[in-house]
């Protein structure tokens, strides 16, 4: 079945024969499973995405929400979608049996996931960030606090939201000031304000738990004195009813380039010294506990790039197949007949550059989803270990590699349509607006790359960094042992490209142990995309030898997996070259950053 969100095909691929997600229903918890019940909820996430999301996603963009200065006011398709996606309990497919989900893998589940968020990333925002902000409460909540809140959570009567920046300090949140003074009933008072909150108000929802950071009165500076609160817009009662309004106001609306179709908002919370929060967790461990929801929702972040990504791909694919314009070069004779764009080869180079970097993407996301259910669920301890070990480094990789490249799809894209690309009567030119906040959400280029160089790579002595580095090199050299001749060059390659991975985080860590921590992380965007580079490579590498090996059934099956070796030859031709170049600006600390005065720009 043809899809404007993702190739199903490609899908069934990726989930059955490169990651072999059936093994997961050996495992206990999902013994209750199998391959038809994971298709069933891919195809009930497909089916609403196809025809309850998708169909407003350009009104959504071309209707924001409006605020009258006392009710957020969106366009009606919203909650229409949003109901139906909860009545389906697609909100709680990864939760357990016993809590009304579906207790489906991380791997299924996300799928579901990444196929909403491609039919309407404005919309699905809303429930992205209440499952995260269950998940959270779930994982560092009291008994209580869980029995109040999350029932409600997970059958969409409340959403949630996480509040974390602030006007005066963005994304150093060492330096937020908003306030929370306890009171004698345990309870707290909070004060302050929050700004860039998405899904912050709306009507779509009962209620909206709020996940808030904020410092105690005698907190210590920096993020060592943050504590985490929830502040619900309605109290909520013991019997689960809603009291009163809570001392929370919106300040406004903010207006954005894309996802126009969430709220983002400004917060006041506490102007009339009533706002009500609970702590969650302990004093001082707020980071710590917010930590839970922001990865998570830096792979939900790489994996909305990628469906953001795809959806461009495939429009401006199919645009290709359809409009004839030029002839073949040489061709002097102007009364032959016009080719197909895709028969031209620059056009063919723009749709293979797409097709490496969001199939790669979604490759990669799935895979990070495998790392979740195996560090929950594999029965080996030391596999266990393994997995947690790998999605802590996969994890700024896989929320920015997506948001650069992915991005650079949706360029693409827009360029194949030529002039009709950037009008609104295609779809591909918000899918560029959409996608260009993924770089920013949740902890931007840069801090994810200071996070993977001044922090992964060096966790527990490297033991992360060695782990997917071992993790690679055992499928090239799978490759020399058994694998299909055809991909032997790919892996000498990746080999290479690993040595180098190697000699430059080592020439690295020699700048790192002279303390100059400016100096060693100058470049660490570079080292993030080179690593980045990498990973993909090796996931390429992962599909190129399973589609090698692979037998085709029919035609389509053939192209199928001939496009597969195609992409990966591109990638492997054009795209991991480009991790020496950048292993060599690292090697020499290229320090022009370093050496310029503000005063010069």
């Amino acid at each position: 079945m043809n899809s404007p969100i993702v190739n199903r095909r490609d899908l069934d691929f990726l989930l059955y024969e490169l990651l072999d997600v059936e093994r997961l229903t050996e495992r206990e918890r999902y013994a209750e499973h199998n391959r038809e019940t994971f298709d069933a909820a891919i195809e009930t996430a497909h089916r609403v995405a196809v025809d309850h999301l998708y169909p407003h996603n350009r009104k959504n963009d071309l209707q924001e929400p409006e605020f009258d200065g006392d009710t957020v006011t969106t366009i009606p398709e919203v909650k229409q979608a949003l109901d139906v996606y909860c009545d389906t309990g697609l909100i709680a497919a990864a939760q357990d049996f016993d809590r009304g989900g579906m207790q489906l893998p991380a791997t299924i589940a996300q799928t579901c996931t990444a196929i909403a968020k491609g039919a309407n990333v404005g919309t699905f925002a809303y429930i992205g960030l209440t499952v995260a902000a269950t998940n959270l409460i779930l994982a560092h909540g009291s008994d209580e606090q869980i029995e109040r809140y999350t029932p409600h959570m997970l059958s969409g009567r409340f959403f949630g939201t996480m509040c974390l920046s602030e006007p005066q300090a963005g994304s150093s949140l060492g330096d937020l000031r908003t306030r929370a003074t306890p009171q004698d009933d345990g309870s707290y008072r909070i004060q302050g304000n929050k700004i860039w909150i998405s899904a912050g108000d709306h009507e779509l929802s009962e209620n909206i738990v709020h996940m808030v950071l904020a410092r105690l009165p005698d907190a210590p500076p920096g993020v060592k004195g943050i504590s985490l609160f929830i502040v619900p817009k309605y109290l909520v009662n013991d019997d689960g009813s809603l009291g009163r309004r809570n001392d929370v106001k919106l300040a406004g609306l903010i207006h954005k380039m894309g996802y126009r179709g969430t709220t983002s908002t400004m917060l006041n919370f506490g102007e009339s010294g009533d706002c009500v929060g609970y702590m969650v967790g302990g004093p001082g461990d707020g980071l710590k506990c917010m930590f839970h929801m922001m990865n998570e929702a830096r792979i939900g972040v790489g994996l909305g790039a990628v469906m953001l990504g795809y959806g461009g791909y495939l429009h401006s694919r199919d645009y290709a197949l359809e409009r004839r314009q030029g002839r073949a070069p040489g061709e002097k004779d102007p009364t032959t007949p016009q080719r197909l764009l895709a028969e031209h080869a620059d056009v063919r180079r723009m749709l293979l550059a797409q097709k490496s970097y969001v199939e790669g993407g979604l490759a990669l996301g799935l895979y990070c989803a495998t790392l979740v259910d195996d560090e929950r669920t594999h029965p080996d301890a030391s596999a266990r270990a393994d997995a947690a070990r790998q999605l802590a480094i996969l994890t700024p990789i896989i929320k920015s590699w997506p948001s650069d490249y992915c991005l650079r799809a949706n360029d693409l894209a827009i360029q194949i349509l030529g002039g009709y690309g950037y009008t609104r009567e295609y779809p591909v030119e918000q899918y560029f607006r959409d996608n260009r906040l993924n770089p920013i959400h949740e902890g931007t280029h840069g801090i994810q790359a200071q996070d993977l160089l001044g922090r992964k790579v060096r966790q527990e002595d490297g033991a992360a960094f060695r782990c997917l580095v071992d993790a690679m090199r055992r499928t090239a050299d799978d490759v020399d042992r058994s694998g299909p001749a055809a991909m032997a060059g790919h892996a000498d390659a990746l080999r290479r490209a690993l040595d180098t991975l190697c000699d430059t985080t080592q020439a690295l860590a020699t700048v790192a142990e002279t303390g100059d921590q400016e100096r060693y992380l100058a470049n660490a965007s570079y080292y993030l995309e080179m690593t980045g580079h990498i990973v993909m490579a090796w996931l390429w590498l992962r599909q190129g030898i399973t589609a090698a090996d692979a037998t085709p059934a029919t035609d389509d099956d053939r192209a199928f997996y001939q496009g597969k070796l195609a992409a990966c030859r591109y990638f492997f031709n054009v795209e991991l070259p480009k991790v020496h170049y950048h292993a060599d600006l690292l090697r020499q600390v290229e320090d022009t950053p370093l050496t310029t005065e503000p005063a010069w720009l």
